[in-house]
């Protein structure tokens, strides 16, 4: 039985390590927090591995912290960027106009910057201003 529980934890351990590889860490961390607050060592090992294999592939802050970084944002009253166009990732904001901010360290979003575009917040790749995501 022991050796089966030890197989599962290197099995999961080995699913969280190849998401960590494809840039889903995000979603390995807070389901290794959540499994571990449940369930102890076992369980933050399988939250790991099952949050990052369907993380947060689209979605840097999650689910839990989505609400809170728009609350922020809101908060700030920063002014809107007008952007024709739809705002989506992957999309390069232009060099001229738009105001980037730091982000907050409590949103753990290190190399990301954040700015409002068409009353959106959205969270940009400051060297690239590449649109990373849209917070609807």
């Amino acid at each position: 039985m022991h050796l089966r529980a030890a197989v599962g934890v290197l099995m999961a351990m080995g699913v969280a390590t190849g998401a960590y590889a494809q840039g889903l860490t995000r979603g390995a961390q807070d389901g290794a927090e959540r499994g571990g607050n449940i369930a102890g060592p076992l369980g933050a090992a399988v939250g790991s591995a099952i949050g990052g294999a369907v993380g947060t592939a689209n979605e840097i802050l999650g689910i839990d912290r989505r609400e809170r970084f728009r609350i922020y944002t809101r908060g700030e009253r920063r002014p809107s960027f007008a952007y024709e166009g739809k705002v989506q990732v992957g999309v390069i904001l232009p060099e001229d106009g738009v105001v980037y901010y730091d982000v907050p360290p409590e949103f753990a979003l290190k190399g990301l910057n954040y700015t409002i575009v068409n009353d959106h917040p959205v969270l940009v790749e400051p060297g690239t201003r590449r649109v990373v995501e849209v917070i609807d």
